[in-house]
């Protein structure tokens, strides 16, 4: 992007809340029904019938506000939102307008280009879900599924305050990682429950009024919020700069060719006629209520994170890893608590195992760390082996194989099986390196002629002989001092 112009974003992400119930009825929230199954005669609004507020609905958006460090109404209202589209039979959708039950917040990002900065949000409401249109395998017509329709969500609007697209990723992984720390969001953004909307505009560097913006809808990964964020200010200065002007409209991107779309124009907040919802009483949040949530909330990721580097002398990279989701972050307690205990070293050796040949082993069999194959007892078993020199860190990965495929339950058992014991006594060392020493004279010659990187081939010969049972540092120091005298 040119230096000229500087860009506004704004975010509103929709976050599912994974209560087993709708926000107004008692049809369930599974995913993967049959279309149409899971919509009742309240989801539809038929003629007679009442919603009535899921209490679990409220909880999990007043933890929310919490976390966020923002303001939960003590009493917050449901408002009708009008329009038309086949989705929503009602004609109307319920939401929060002008109470919603959380206003203000901030998260705090970081990005290399910008640093760290901290993003204010205006509020989040509540509001439920519409259906789901269906345009495949229809010839030409359109299919509707109700499923969703009752759905609870949070809608969670920024500031207008982002500056960039990898900033707007930025902030959205925070959130999902957020929402699933707490626990009020199984953040699966493939069956939609975390659902980012881009509001962008531009102007040119010094403006201080904003620019016409673009909302882009439906964005379901992280990767395809910064490409269509990244394409929309392209495209923006592009026109202003060939003397067009930006139309306010709703937009859609398409990852095929990485470009948004027209889809509608925008509506403004007149267009849906708000006004308060006849059939819902007002929520009312006691203190006491408040309080017993504050005293619930989890240690929170940037918490946890400053944690691991303050008291356990992790590395920033290696602490953001590991609070990267809550599972990996109680995998990692996990690990230690079963080891006896936290050091420092005992923590890094512990996540340098998570973050690589964990994460590595999950990644290619594609499953979570809560599935993981091996179980935290037995990684801890493992490292145990590892600090007390039984086994060589090579051997190691071979016992982490072992566990993974199920060989023994604990890693002394295929420490045992396969032989991988670490030779430690000097006078067994010793043999094999004066072995080496013997049978190696033109590389002996060469060290002792400068060549010293040769070293390393000599101490391979030796780790070559001993099967990889010797200990590596014990045999360079024994090399080093035989070939040196």
């Amino acid at each position: 992007m040119s230096t000229a112009w500087e860009t506004v974003i704004g975010l509103e992400v929709h976050i599912q809340l994974n209560t087993q119930s709708k926000i107004f009825s008692g049809s369930s929230t599974a995913y993967g029904a049959a279309a149409n199954s899971q919509a009742s005669a309240v989801d539809l609004g038929m003629p007679g019938v009442l919603p009535v507020i899921n209490a679990e609905v409220i909880r999990k958006a007043a933890l929310f506000g919490l976390a966020i460090d923002a303001a939960v109404a003590p009493q917050s209202i449901f408002a009708r939102k009008h329009y038309f589209y086949p989705d929503l039979p009602k004609g109307y959708q319920i939401s929060q307008y002008e109470l919603p039950i959380v206003s203000g917040g901030h998260l705090d990002v970081e990005t290399a280009a910008l640093g760290k900065r901290r993003i204010g949000i205006t509020r989040a409401h509540l509001e439920e879900d519409a259906g789901k249109s269906l345009h495949e395998d229809y010839a030409g017509q359109t299919g509707i599924d109700l499923n969703r329709a009752g759905t609870p969500l949070i809608e969670c609007v920024s500031e207008p305050e982002i500056a960039s697209a990898a900033e707007a990723a930025a902030y959205a992984r925070k959130l999902h990682a957020l929402v699933c720390y707490l626990g009020i969001c199984d953040g699966n953004m493939q069956e939609g429950s975390f659902r980012v909307d881009a509001n962008v505009s531009v102007r040119r560097r010094g403006e201080t009024t904003f620019g016409t913006r673009t909302e882009t809808k439906n964005l379901n990964s992280f990767r395809f919020l910064e490409k269509a964020i990244e394409y929309e200010i392209e495209r923006q200065i592009d026109v202003i700069e060939g003397g067009g002007q930006i139309v306010q409209e709703t937009r859609l991107y398409d990852p095929d060719t990485g470009e948004t779309r027209a889809m509608r124009s925008k509506e403004e907040a007149h267009d849906y006629r708000y006004f308060p919802d006849p059939d819902l009483l007002p929520v009312v949040i006691e203190p006491a209520f408040l309080d017993e949530l504050k005293s619930g909330l989890p240690e929170l990721p940037d918490a946890r994170r400053a944690r691991f580097e303050q008291t356990l002398a992790l590395d920033a990279d290696s602490a953001a890893l590991l609070t990267s989701t809550r599972a990996t972050a109680d995998y990692f307690e996990a690990v230690l608590a079963s080891a006896g205990g936290a050091t420092p070293e005992r923590a890094r050796l512990a996540a340098n195992w998570i973050n690589g040949e964990l994460a590595a082993a999950l990644n290619r069999d594609d499953l979570a760390i809560q599935a993981s194959r091996v179980a935290p007892a037995q990684l801890a078993g493992l490292l145990l082996r590892i600090e007390d020199n039984t086994v060589s860190g090579n051997a190691a990965k071979s016992v982490f194989e072992g566990l993974w495929q199920g060989e023994a339950d604990a890693a002394d058992a295929i420490i045992e099986a396969r032989g991988l014991k670490q030779i430690t006594d000097s006078s067994a060392i010793e043999q094999f390196v004066d072995e080496v020493i013997e049978s190696n004279p033109e590389q002996v010659e060469q060290y002792r002629s400068g060549k010293t990187k040769v070293l390393g081939f000599l101490v391979g010969q030796v780790m070559k002989a001993s099967k990889g049972k010797a200990k590596p540092q014990d045999v360079s120091r024994l090399m080093q001092e035989k070939l040196d005298t």
